[in-house]
């Protein structure tokens, strides 16, 4: 088990800085007595003031704290130095010290994610195991207000939902907290100076070609001056205000969910498409949100994008149809039931020697004449019905629009990507050709190909969608009933 420390001399601290932080602690309710607390120090100085003033809080709440370092291998020489310098920092303190070492752009390679949320993914993974393995109950960080703000505006830039805006709660998952959260960056270094407490300092926070740094320093110093002197207070009040309101929304729309919900397994559930019609659009994604986290874990990489092509499946596509979304997730449309699924194998398969077949998939069944909306490639087709008589003159139609005779035809109908492979009979021509031939033949660029959709019928393709049909379907003198196929840019 943790020891508790005996604490240090309140004289070297500063009583306002400590007592915001003793406040911030108590009105989250952060800690309760007895708690192991293990505290993630990188050797900066966010996390070195924090591992002081926890020692001076420890016997106020009674906690008992531990040391955890990880050494990401980013910084060669630098990084080897911040571990030393953290474990002469917690042997001097008497505290036990737990430190690793993973090299991250390693696990970045082999997981394909950015840096930043590999190194996220580590340090996450290895406060946690080390908490699990030496009985600590919470794990404290550094994170200050003006990382809270810097990281709204950053998840502002990229179009995020409240959740992403909401910035860092004080306590997630009632394990990790944040007790610096009221604090600013000047107040923390203006402590560790005025006390003469040491600390690293990480030369790649000054690096502006990443984004965090930029808004660190080029964009909040110009916001400060420029527009408001206190934009930090301003969002991190921004950010506090959509937290408690999200956490309202979700607690509201809780039973409208659970109401939905027909089977639910570890990688499957089932949601009612009946029971979601009514409901708002806002309320559609969050319960479409709330079921890709309960399957996938979480909601990385999960764009607005893929919610709104859930949406569209929802509410205005097909009866029957699917959606690939990142990390081996499915939605799927099967009449009056929409499925979130976890695949156990990849669901796109990247052919490098063949750029057709690209990682752009598809697959829709119409049952009658209507509107389907092709959400991968941002278009939809209008199937109707009309009477030869109606036949406008085929010659200056173009190639969005198609008409074959009714009687070749017969529903369910079939839409999907074009696939190597594909075979069909050009009108006009005698004898099959390749897709890719003809393709090739019109000069239709590469990247157009893998998107081209591909309408079929009975297992037979009846049109290349935007560029010919094929001769079996072709208008006859006998011909009395027209189905008109139109393609249209959403």
């Amino acid at each position: 088990m943790p020891k508790t420390h005996k604490g240090c001399n309140k004289d070297q601290v500063s009583i306002k800085l400590l007592n915001t932080v003793e406040k911030t602690i108590t009105a989250y309710g952060m800690f309760q007595p007895d708690d192991s607390v293990l505290v993630g120090v990188s050797g900066g100085p966010d996390s070195v003031a924090l591992l002081h003033l926890l020692l001076i809080l420890a016997p106020r709440f009674s906690i008992s704290l531990g040391v955890a370092h990880l050494n990401h291998c980013l910084r060669e020489k630098d990084s080897e130095h911040d571990a030393e310098f953290v474990a002469s920092l917690a042997k001097k303190l008497d505290l036990p010290l737990y430190i690793y070492k993973e090299d991250v752009r390693e696990y970045q390679h082999k997981h394909k994610l950015s840096l930043e949320e590999a190194a996220r993914h580590v340090r996450y993974a290895f406060y946690n195991n080390v908490a699990e393995k030496n009985d600590y109950n919470k794990i404290a960080l550094g994170h200050h207000s003006d990382d809270n703000a810097e990281l709204v505006l950053m998840y502002l830039f990229r179009g995020s939902g409240p959740l992403g805006i909401s910035g860092m709660p004080p306590v997630r998952d009632e394990k990790i907290v944040r007790p610096l959260i009221k604090l600013t960056r000047s107040e923390i270094i203006n402590y560790l100076n005025k006390n003469g407490i040491k600390y690293d300092s990480d030369k790649t926070n000054k690096d502006i070609r990443h984004l965090r740094n930029r808004i660190r320093h080029h964009l909040i110093p110009l916001l400060k001056k420029s527009y408001n002197p206190r934009i930090v207070e301003s969002l991190n009040r921004f950010a506090l205000i959509v937290r408690c309101e999200d956490e309202w929304i979700e607690d509201a729309i809780n039973h409208i969910y659970q109401n939905s919900v027909l089977n639910l397994k570890e990688d499957k559930i089932v949601l009612s498409v009946p029971k979601l019609d009514s409901i708002h659009p806002a309320i559609k994604r969050r319960i479409i949100r709330k079921a890709i986290e309960k399957i996938k874990g979480n909601l990385r990489r999960i764009t607005y994008l893929h919610i709104n092509n859930a949406i569209t499946l929802l509410q205005s596509g097909p009866t029957y149809g699917s959606l690939d979304l990142p990390d081996r997730i499915r939605v799927s449309r099967d009449n009056d039931i929409i499925i979130f699924s976890k695949e156990k194998n990849a669901l796109r398969r990247l052919n490098v020697k063949s750029i057709e077949h690209e990682a752009i998939s598809f697959k829709y069944k119409i049952l009658k004449p209507g509107l389907i909306f092709l959400k991968e490639i941002g278009m939809h087709l209008t199937f109707s019905e009309i009477g030869i008589e109606d036949l406008p003159d085929l010659r200056r139609t173009g190639h969005n629009v198609a008409f074959f005779d009714m009687d070749s035809i017969r529903f369910p109908l079939n839409l999907r990507n074009f696939q190597p492979g594909d075979r069909f009979n050009p009108l006009g021509m005698t004898g099959t050709q390749k897709v890719k031939k003809y393709f090739i033949n019109k000069k239709v660029q590469r990247f157009k190909r893998a998107s081209c959709p591909i309408l079929l019928g009975q297992g037979k393709i009846i049109w290349v969608v935007g560029h010919r049909i094929d001769d079996s379907v072709k208008i006859q003198p006998s011909t009395s009933n027209v189905l008109k196929v139109e393609l249209f840019l959403a």
